[in-house]
């Protein structure tokens, strides 16, 4: 039986354990964690959308 997986909320962040800086999302990025809080029925954009739209972000990134 696996462990139960801990929700992002609870886990560290890995970028903060290795020393990098938090890269901040753009204003565009903003809007639209925004836009997803307002279809859900939420006032303003929360960690899972603010994480979404940056996976979005990275999965957009070209391979080097």
């Amino acid at each position: 039986m696996t462990p139960p997986v801990k929700g992002p909320w609870k886990r560290e962040n890995p970028k903060k354990a290795s020393g990098e800086p938090s890269a901040k999302m753009t204003q565009a990025e903003v809007a639209e964690a925004r836009t997803r809080a307002a279809l859900a029925g939420r006032r303003y954009p929360n960690l899972i959308d603010n994480m979404a739209v940056v996976r979005k972000r990275k999965a957009d990134k070209p391979a080097r």
